[in-house]
């Protein structure tokens, strides 16, 4: 079997199986296993593959047809230019999620700037895959950025990708269940978190890939997909710093409920920010 009909047959299967993008997931499948950039199949289409490629390339299409994601397949995907491992225990990092990363870092570095004396710190509530702390960390010169997690595996995990992108000695990785690992009196210049926001009944409409094969915690938002939201409206007061920002992701058509929550609590709703595709995902606050 040759490259190209690797990737036709496996195309094929993968269409039947209902997985999105067939023929770019097939190629994505075959580039891991040939540790080949994916553009590069197209100049070995011809290339035979060998009987123990082969044998791993079926293996990894019939994960991918049980909608296993291929991020978790591969074991890693790129988040904001870093190699970022994936796990069952973490979410995979989405697209939508690196926007919220720049604008955190982009607002940490004027900090920086406009520094006299002091430092600068930085919040991720519930890191996951710690993909925005370790963004934070590389692209902006801070001594502190604090870490959260409720699961031991994510952190686990977390710590696994900071030391990958050598960062792990500037981040604080904290167990526990949101702002309850933060000490009375600690304050921070940003607190960023992309938190549950799925609605309890919609998970169960979600694609296999999310539904099946990523944390539940990190997706069930409760009722309305708002719990967390409610809960960081509250507790977050006391630890954002005089003139700090707070930036959260949300979900689709969330936006206007979110600005009520925190108007109540007396935030100051800055912006509304639009993803990539032109629909509201983050909101920037200060109180």
């Amino acid at each position: 079997m040759t490259v190209l009909e690797g990737i036709q047959r496996s195309a094929e299967f993968l269409t039947r199986k209902g997985v999105d993008s067939p023929r770019l997931q097939a190629e994505l499948l075959l580039a891991h296993v040939l540790k080949l950039e994916r553009m590069r199949l197209y100049l070995n289409f011809e290339r035979a593959l060998s009987i123990e490629e082969s044998g791993i390339f079926r293996s990894l299409v019939m994960r991918r047809g049980e909608r296993e994601p291929l991020q978790q397949i591969t074991g890693s995907t790129c988040f904001c230019g870093c190699e970022i491992k994936v796990t069952r225990s973490v979410l995979v990092p989405r697209p939508e999620t690196e926007l919220l990363a720049e604008m955190a870092w982009d607002n940490l570095k004027s900090r920086v700037q406009g520094l006299k004396s002091g430092s600068i710190t930085a919040l991720d509530l519930g890191t996951g895959s710690g993909c925005l702390a370790i963004a934070l960390a590389k692209n902006c010169e801070m001594p502190r950025v604090v870490a959260t997690d409720v699961s031991a595996e994510a952190l686990e995990c977390a710590k696994d990708n900071a030391a990958k992108n050598q960062v792990v000695q500037r981040i604080e990785f904290r167990l526990g269940n949101g702002f309850e690992v933060l000490k009375t009196g600690e304050v921070f210049d940003l607190i960023v978190s992309n938190p549950p926001y799925i609605p309890t009944e919609e998970i169960r409409s979600l694609q296999p890939e999310v539904r099946d094969w990523e944390p539940r915690t990190a997706l069930d938002g409760g009722v309305d997909g708002l719990d967390w939201y409610r809960r960081i409206s509250k507790e977050a007061v006391a630890f954002l710093a005089n003139n700090g920002k707070m930036m959260l992701e949300f979900g689709d058509g969330q936006g206007e409920a979110i600005r009520g929550i925190f108007a109540a609590e007396k935030w100051i709703v800055e912006a509304l920010v639009e993803d990539y595709t032109r629909r509201p995902r983050i909101v920037v606050l200060r109180r």
